[in-house]
């Protein structure tokens, strides 16, 4: 993926992730999830150091952010 960062897409959103925290927790992930299907799930604090989940995929030939929520647990082992 590119180092740049990502587009973040109205979805991100949906759980309550302010754009700047999905965006600070991609940026500083201490784990990344390779889920298949082109989806990549980056684990992160955000700007709270609260764990956060953020899903990225390849987007329109650039990076997305799609989805953003506190982290759950099974992204937490």
């Amino acid at each position: 993926m590119d180092i740049d960062a990502p587009i973040v897409l109205h979805s991100a959103a949906r759980h309550g992730i302010a754009e700047a925290d999905a965006l600070h927790a991609w940026a500083f992930a201490i784990d990344v999830y390779d889920l298949g299907g082109g989806m990549v799930m980056y684990i992160g604090p955000d700007r709270a150091g609260n764990l956060t989940e953020i899903g990225v995929v390849d987007w329109h030939d650039d990076v997305a952010i799609v989805h953003a929520m506190r982290a759950r647990p099974r992204f937490l082992r």
